[in-house]
């Protein structure tokens, strides 16, 4: 008669000894490539088991797609942080854990002061056959009509509330950065132009009208169409 497998142990944590941290159901975890040299991939623990004497510890995980890991590849709005929760689940040895990390809502992500280097922000569900994201429309911004990357600088108009990149208003990052005000080309020409050749703004200023946009929520804009982000 065949040797039955002994039944494995359902944990709902687990303290990981090659790194010195305890892991639970899910936790983002940052999980070591098979290749040298790529980036850890990133995935969300949904089970976690052990043999019956409590160790070879493996765990299922739900895999985070990176940009250019997804069918449509990466684009001009995705952040360098971005990634989207995918359809993908996969039992992995816990032993290829490197640490534990963060996934933040675009949101939350949006209102940090630092961003760590395990800091992640999700806004998007990813269908790895398909290539189909969740939500599949979403805000978008400025005359070029893009989805908002926390990663780019932009500035707002004072009298619509609209936010645009400099690079679509003829300007520069430096430039924009010294706006005491801005108008854009519907609301005020004339006085778009007197101000983007005024230099003499103050800090707070300037902080108000470039950097305030780290605050702005992607799902409550004002006026705005929306996009696919395929």
């Amino acid at each position: 008669m065949p040797k039955q497998k002994a039944p494995r142990k359902q944990l709902k944590s687990y303290k990981l000894k090659h790194i010195n941290k305890t892991i639970q159901e899910g936790d983002a975890v940052l999980m070591r490539s098979s290749e040298a040299g790529k980036a850890s991939y990133v995935a969300r623990v949904e089970a976690i088991e052990t043999d019956a004497r409590g160790s070879n510890a493996k765990v299922r995980v739900r895999w985070y797609y990176r940009p250019e890991e997804s069918i449509g590849g990466r684009r001009q709005f995705h952040g360098a942080k971005e990634v989207f929760l995918s359809d993908h689940l996969d039992f992995q040895s816990a032993d290829t854990i490197e640490g534990k990390c963060k996934v933040h809502t675009f949101s939350s992500y949006t209102k940090l002061d630092s961003v760590g280097n395990d800091d992640f922000f999700c806004r998007f569900e990813y269908n790895s056959a398909s290539g189909a994201f969740n939500p599949d429309r979403v805000a978008v911004f400025c005359k070029c009509e893009m989805p908002y990357n926390p990663d780019d600088l932009m500035v707002q108009c004072e009298e619509c509330s609209e936010w645009f990149h400099p690079s679509c208003i003829g300007t520069t990052i430096e430039e924009a950065k010294k706006l005491d005000h801005f108008y854009c080309e519907e609301c005020s020409p004339q006085e778009q132009e007197q101000d983007l050749q005024n230099s003499n703004s103050t800090s707070k200023r300037r902080d108000a009208k470039v950097n305030g946009k780290r605050n702005l929520e992607v799902t409550k804009p004002k006026n705005k169409h929306t996009k696919r982000p395929g």
